[in-house]
């Protein structure tokens, strides 16, 4: 099987940042329809990788369902999953700059969305196919720390748990020079967008058919209430 599954939060499609994020990464994860970017230079190069993820943060990374394993029973287990999982406010997000790329951060501690992605992480781990040798050699080139090196072993990702942090990613890594002027412009396209307070109610399957292919949103699966 080629195809791919994450679990990510995603805004939900009413939501003003939704359609904020589709138009700065040009690209609409729920339609995968093509969206106008804001009028920057380079704006499509810039954010070319974040935009073929589709605007989200992730919480399960992307995986490989094991043999056997079939879409209906993904779904499935997500819901139950989601089922045991009370929905609840999400901090205030800001721009950030995230070892050189920008990101929206929450701006406090949350708890809520800590034990969300761990949840996520453990609770469908039963469902991925490990990753292969070429897989873990591409994730060994950042040059994981012991404790990063043992999730990916045992988890399929460096970034789970303690390693785990929130972020929606809106550029590729970024000179000093490029972020003096790219964090200015993402602070003003998101300002209005980012003044709601919101609510996690859902988390979101988003699919890729096939490598390099763009993810975008099968399924959204409700928290309860």
């Amino acid at each position: 099987m080629t195809a791919r599954f994450a679990l990510y939060y995603a805004p939900e499609l009413i939501d003003p940042l939704h359609h904020a994020a589709s138009g700065w990464l040009g690209r609409d994860a729920d339609s995968n329809a093509p969206c106008a970017q804001p009028d920057l230079p380079d704006i499509a190069a810039i954010t070319s990788d974040a935009g073929n993820y589709g605007f989200h943060a992730t919480l399960k990374p992307p995986m490989r369902l094991r043999d056997g394993v079939t879409w209906d029973e993904l779904l499935a287990e997500t819901t139950a999953l989601a089922a045991t999982i009370p929905a609840f406010d999400l901090p205030c997000l800001a721009v950030a700059d995230l070892d050189g790329f920008l990101a929206l951060r929450e701006t406090a501690p949350s708890p809520a969305l800590q034990a969300l992605a761990d949840a996520c992480v453990a609770g469908l781990d039963h469902l991925r196919r490990p990753p292969d040798a070429d897989e873990l050699a591409k994730r060994r080139k950042s040059r994981l720390s012991p404790v990063m090196d043992a999730n990916l072993v045992r988890w399929g990702y460096p970034y789970v748990f303690a390693t785990w942090f929130f972020h929606m990613t809106l550029t590729r890594r970024l000179t000093e020079a490029e972020r003096a002027m790219w964090m200015p412009a993402a602070e003003a396209h998101f300002a209005t967008s980012l003044a709601p307070s919101r609510r996690v109610t859902s988390i979101t399957l988003f699919s890729q058919t096939r490598p390099k292919a763009a993810f975008v949103i099968a399924a959204r699966v409700t928290l309860a209430a």
